[in-house]
């Protein structure tokens, strides 16, 4: 799943394809007074589903943002996969952001976890355990371990990941997609050196959020 990869991400394409089409039967029936809601709607989906490239930096031991968003959470919590102590640091995305994610760190994937759940609003602090979420388990070269977790929000309904336990992936490597809304969450070790605050806005890739120990 790395790049080169459509800007427009393929997740969107039948979306943009169905709200364009709408727009275009409803302008030639009618006019355009009618159709420009439904090509403001075509256009914001056309957004939602924009995916471009990022370059990824050359620090090794550095933590990536997994999203595009701004940060709503840096604290000392208790991982509820790992069983252990961690470090959160949480990305909320909103309809404007690009919603695809990417992988942290350079890792391999140990296990993985799907949770039904709620879609309450993911920018609060309960949607971390509430709502419907995918979690992935990664082991970096120098025995750190990195638990990343997609979830969802209130609009989002679908949660798409494509690696699975097993699989080995890079900083910056398109692992997932999220539509619609939610939240990404990294569970960090204790040691990690935190370089984000709440309120930050943070891009995918582009962002180092922290950095581990070498």
């Amino acid at each position: 799943m790395n790049y080169p990869h459509p800007f427009i991400a393929r997740e969107g394409w039948p979306f943009i394809a169905g709200a364009a089409i709408i727009a275009s039967l409803v302008h030639a029936i009618t006019d355009w007074q009618w159709a420009a809601p439904l090509w403001v709607l075509a256009f914001f989906v056309l957004q939602f589903f924009r995916d471009p490239p990022r370059v990824v930096p050359e620090k090794l031991n550095t933590v990536l943002s997994p999203a595009d968003g701004r940060i709503v959470a840096v604290e000392n919590i208790r991982d509820p996969y790992l069983e252990r102590d961690a470090v959160k640091i949480s990305v909320f995305m909103n309809v404007f952001n690009v919603h695809s994610n990417r992988s942290p760190v350079d890792g391999k994937i140990i296990s993985g976890w799907y949770s039904p759940g709620k879609f309450i609003s993911a920018n609060l602090p309960k949607a971390s355990l509430e709502n419907e979420r995918n979690a992935l388990w990664i082991k970096t070269a120098n025995g750190s371990d990195i638990t990343c977790v997609q979830v969802a929000g209130l609009i989002a309904k679908r949660i798409l990941c494509y690696v699975k336990a097993g699989e080995y992936l890079t900083r910056g490597q398109r692992f997932g997609f999220i539509r619609f809304g939610s939240r990404v969450d990294v569970y960090l070790p204790l040691n990690t050196e935190i370089k984000v605050s709440i309120g930050d806005k943070v891009y995918a890739t582009l962002t180092v959020l922290a950095e581990l120990p070498r």
